[in-house]
């Protein structure tokens, strides 16, 4: 039997996050934090609405999930955002000790591996999945913006 739960399922629900990022005018970005292929986490860029630079999707999905565990590690959980981490996210994600990020569309200019930000050792990382989508969600945004 073939396993649904992959990667590629799970981007699509951080690919619905952001649109619904992009339907309220934020930056375009969402994730989704899934343990045992249970998403316990789903968020979007709250940035503007929040008036808060913090209210990254990651930060949202890590805050969420923490609750959802009753702790602050997350262990055995893997995010999945559309655009790879900043260097805030990245250092938020060390401290939680996620056992996997899955990102869509690299950040050239503010990514957390073009800044040489290092995450928790234990860490997995994929990034590529779903690229073209979320790319294209991303300009999309920022044509209108333009």
């Amino acid at each position: 039997m073939e396993n649904i739960f992959t990667d590629e399922y799970f981007m699509k629900k951080a690919l619905a996050e952001a649109e619904n990022a992009f339907e309220k005018g934020e930056i375009p970005v969402g994730a989704v934090i899934v343990i045992d292929n249970k998403v316990i986490a789903r968020s979007h860029n709250l940035t503007e609405l929040l008036n808060d630079v913090t209210a990254h999707a990651e930060m949202q999905a890590i805050t969420s999930a923490a609750n959802y565990l009753g702790g602050k590690y997350l262990k055995d959980c893997t995010l999945y955002v559309t655009l790879e981490p900043c260097q805030m996210c990245a250092g938020a994600l060390y401290w939680s000790q996620i056992s996997k990020i899955v990102y869509g569309a690299s950040d050239e200019n503010r990514g957390f591996s073009k800044l040489g930000t290092q995450l928790h050792p234990k860490t997995q990382v994929v990034s590529g999945v779903l690229e073209n989508e979320c790319s294209l969600l991303m300009r999309a945004f920022f044509r209108t913006k333009r």
